[in-house]
């Protein structure tokens, strides 16, 4: 459909601003299929239901054409999608994340790649379920090599600590 006669949607509750916006327009010009794949969803009035942002970086970008599906659906229904399109179901396994895919090429995606300093330490509470205050850090430490990390992995295993071992 040409980009012209779809219509952005003023009550959109959603916003990708800056370098996201950037990262999304970069994205839809490396891989254009993914837009074939999710389609713009328009209500009957050409007025976008979902991908809002991707609309906007097609139309950034100089897209003169988008795929879109039109959706018949009441105007409860049409609320209702504006939400539920937007809502990010699940959190990411990071530890997945940094064992099977290349963290530069996840950035370039459009993931925000958490960054993690030499010798950071995080501190932070968080209640258990029985309701006692019990206080949790977490610890990031840079290894030079495998062998300096099972090192270390093995001395706080045996000193008592609960680890998890997190590689970017």
């Amino acid at each position: 459909m040409k980009i012209s006669e779809i219509k952005p949607n003023p009550n959109n509750p959603r916003l990708i601003k800056d370098d996201k916006f950037k990262k999304l327009c970069q994205s839809i010009k490396d891989f254009p299929e993914m837009l074939e794949l999710r389609p713009i969803v328009v209500n009957k009035d050409m007025i976008i239901l979902g991908g809002n942002m991707r609309y906007k970086a097609a139309k950034e970008i100089g897209l003169k054409e988008i795929p879109v599906t039109i959706a018949d659906l009441t105007e409860d229904q049409q609320r209702e999608f504006l939400i539920k399109d937007n809502t990010s179901g699940g959190e990411w396994d990071w530890e997945v994340l940094a064992n099977e895919w290349n963290s530069e090429e996840l950035e370039v995606w459009g993931l925000d790649v958490p960054s993690f300093g030499t010798d950071e330490v995080l501190e932070k509470e968080q209640k258990d379920l029985s309701g006692d205050l019990k206080e949790t850090f977490d610890v990031i430490i840079s290894c030079n090599d495998e062998t300096h990390q099972e090192q270390v992995y093995n001395k706080m295993i045996a000193d008592g600590f609960n680890v998890r071992v997190l590689t970017l």
